[in-house]
């Protein structure tokens, strides 16, 4: 009887571990009554809507996120299209969150929300210098010397934040243009490093394991360009993807004494230039030794092998689905599309103007 009575207690007690500690947001959305405001969370590389709530009479709102224990979560407030708010939040964070619909807000009871906070603020800054600095006199050079400089407060940032999850979205930040800011193979081996440190104090995190399985991807291809390079059998990275028909084709096995490498992707600018420009170019050079070795970079392989069979591209069609993620971007150091290289009796000879036919028609006939 004794135990009975004892187990209704025992599954309570049960029942409210499970549950932890309450995570609450306690909110303000400025000037807005009875306003939605559109929780979501970060499902790696996607948001996942939790839930809408209405602000009150004075823009106040409140919201209880189910957090587990030992997993940190990217929790964002929306209105309407607009972000908000940042929040990193662990189980039993209480926070206040005072926000504008322009994105400007403060956060209170939450350091790491705090860091993420000011990640965010630099990580815009630096997309707006990069954008303005595109139409200077010496764009070329302020942008590097910009670029530059954020690397380097990056790699500081995540080295002295390797076990805060705050690292995780700067490892994965992107340029403009679609590149990664960590865009070199060996910025794999610092994926590694914060990813192990983040693993001793959030060994389940969502983002922790999806750090680690870009850490090995990059490292692979770092692994796959050092065996290339010790081979010496060729200048240039090889490469292997599947053509319209799904056979792989190599770059190595394509035949001619002069191969144009051309990384492109299915936009009207692009498919413009391969019907005025490639393809007259191609069939004046074909013959006499000249083949195109084109990769696109488009991750809706049916709309790339649309526009291969509808423009009757003649040349060897590649496509690499993982797009801005492909490791061909790393080792040829793509800055933006579409970009083109001259491989010469199996080395890299230059960079192919994709703007200017006239400069492709030149090299073609001093080496053909």
């Amino acid at each position: 009887m004794k135990t009975a009575k004892f187990l209704p207690v025992l599954a309570a007690a049960l029942t409210f571990a499970a549950c932890g500690p309450k995570t609450v947001i306690d909110g303000t959305l400025q000037d807005k009554a009875d306003a939605p405001v559109v929780v979501k969370l970060l499902d790696v590389n996607k948001y996942q809507v939790l839930d809408t709530v209405r602000t009150n009479a004075s823009g106040a709102f409140s919201y209880q996120p189910e957090l587990q224990e030992g997993r940190p979560e990217f929790i964002y407030l929306f209105y309407g299209d607009k972000k908000v708010a940042s929040l990193l939040l662990k189980q039993g964070d209480h926070v206040k969150v005072t926000a504008d619909t322009l994105g400007n807000y403060t956060v209170e009871g939450s350091d790491e929300s705090l860091l993420l906070q000011e990640v965010e603020g630099e990580y815009a800054q630096f997309l707006l210098d990069m954008n303005r600095l595109a139409s200077a006199a010496d764009a070329n050079q302020q942008l590097s010397r910009r670029y530059v400089d954020y690397y380097r407060r990056s790699v500081r940032y995540v080295m002295e934040h390797s076990k805060s999850l705050t690292s995780v979205p700067v490892l994965f930040q992107r340029v403009n243009d679609g590149v990664a800011v960590f865009s070199q193979p060996t910025d794999g081996i610092l994926m590694a490093s914060v990813c192990d440190s983040l693993k001793t104090v959030y060994p389940e995190s969502r983002y922790v394991k999806a750090l680690e399985k870009e850490a090995a991807r990059r490292n692979n291809v770092l692994n796959i360009s050092q065996r290339l390079q010790d081979a010496g059998e060729i200048g240039y990275f090889d490469i292997d993807l599947p053509s319209v028909d799904g056979q792989v084709v190599k770059l190595s096995d394509t035949q001619a004494k002069v191969v144009m490498l051309y990384f492109w992707a299915t936009t009207a600018e692009q498919k413009l230039f391969n019907m005025d420009a490639l393809i007259p170019i191609y069939k004046e050079f074909h013959n006499r030794g000249f083949e195109i070795y084109g990769v696109s970079l488009d991750v809706d392989k049916t709309a790339w092998a649309t526009v291969v069979r509808s423009q009757e591209l003649p040349w060897v069609n590649v496509c690499d689905t993982r797009g801005n993620t492909s490791p061909y971007i790393g080792l040829y150091r793509i800055s933006s599309l579409p970009t083109a290289f001259f491989l010469l009796d199996g080395e890299v000879d230059g960079e192919a103007s994709v703007t200017d036919a006239a400069s492709i028609r030149e090299y073609l006939r001093k080496k053909l």
